[in-house]
């Protein structure tokens, strides 16, 4: 994964969660996939919140990377390099998460408990 952002040149791509778009650089080569896990998160995130049982926007976002997180942690095991290559993209959609809940909070989106 970091040798394919030094290919390529990381250009932003607008993702859009629970009604509210993002704005998010990556490789050009990989904005389909990231436009995929924008949509599974965003689905993940509407059941949890349709749920009605969790409220708040980063409680939900919460919620849905602890779902996400034990359902990879629970699949059959990965080889080690496969294992690398996940952990680095959890580590790159949790940096993009928490610039995203920044921002969110810089603008008044996010809820304060």
């Amino acid at each position: 994964m970091a040798e394919s952002m030094a290919k390529s040149k990381a250009t932003p791509v607008n993702i859009t969660i629970l009604g509210k778009e993002f704005q998010v650089a990556s490789p050009e080569d990989e904005h389909q996939t990231l436009l995929q896990a924008a949509n599974f998160l965003d689905q993940r995130m509407r059941e949890i919140r349709s749920s009605g049982k969790v409220l708040g926007l980063e409680r939900i976002a919460v919620m849905a990377a602890l779902n996400i997180s034990y359902e990879l942690l629970n699949s059959p095991t990965p080889s080690s390099e496969e294992a690398s290559e996940v952990e680095q993209r959890i580590q790159l959609m949790q940096t993009k998460i928490d610039d995203a809940l920044k921002e969110s909070e810089q603008i008044g989106l996010t809820d304060n408990p």
